[in-house]
Formats: C-alpha cells, sequence, structure tokens
C-alpha cells in the first residue's frame, strides 16, 4: 500500500468512491437473482408480504397463496409469491379502454 499525500487526497476519494459504486452494482445484480428461487418460511413470508403471521395461515386454509408443505413446515416460493401479487393490479382506465376497443374490433358483440 502506498503513502497517499495530502496533494492527492482529492484524487484518492474520488478513486475509492468509483469502486465502492462499481462494488455496490455488482452487489446489486446478483442479489435478485439468488433470491429468485429462494424458499421463504411462515414468518418470512409474513414479513415479505408485510401480512402477519396468522393472516398468512389464514390465507393457506383458504388457499389463497402458493404453497409447499413437507411434514408439518409450510414453504412459500418468492417467485410463486411475487406471481401472487402481480396477480392483485388493477388495470387503469386506458388499459381497459384499450381492452374494450379490442374487444369491439374483434367482433365479439351480440347483435
Amino acid at each position: 500500500m502506498t503513502a497517499i499525500s495530502f496533494n492527492d487526497l482529492p484524487e484518492a476519494v474520488t478513486e475509492l468512491t468509483r469502486k465502492v459504486d462499481e462494488l455496490y452494482r455488482v452487489i446489486n445484480k446478483v442479489q435478485p437473482q439468488e433470491t429468485a428461487d429462494q424458499f421463504l418460511t411462515v414468518e418470512q413470508t409474513a414479513e415479505f408480504l408485510t401480512l402477519s403471521v396468522p393472516t398468512i395461515y389464514s390465507k393457506v386454509s383458504r388457499r389463497e397463496l402458493p404453497y409447499m408443505k413437507r411434514g408439518k413446515r409450510l414453504y412459500f416460493a418468492r417467485k410463486d409469491l411475487e406471481a401472487y401479487l402481480q396477480g392483485g393490479r388493477v388495470k387503469t382506465v386506458k388499459e381497459i379502454e384499450a381492452d374494450a376497443d379490442q374487444y369491439l374490433t374483434k367482433g365479439n358483440r351480440r347483435a
């Protein structure tokens, strides 16, 4: 390691900041791929969905949440939970109008 003089300090800080930013980008690229195939426990699922643990059990008993069971333990695939959340997406007015226009132009109207 070389000694840094006072005059070299601004360049050294700039270089250090650049390297930290590069590490941050690398970490953020790797993180989502690792968690995509991750299985969560009931507690982790409750935290992920920002719901209480009893609510998770209630949704499981009503079969509202996709889950896997091994023995007495429940597991949830993160990608299934993300799909569950996406399924609750509400369409915008423009999307509804576009769907209506597409339906009407296909000739699916009844006379």
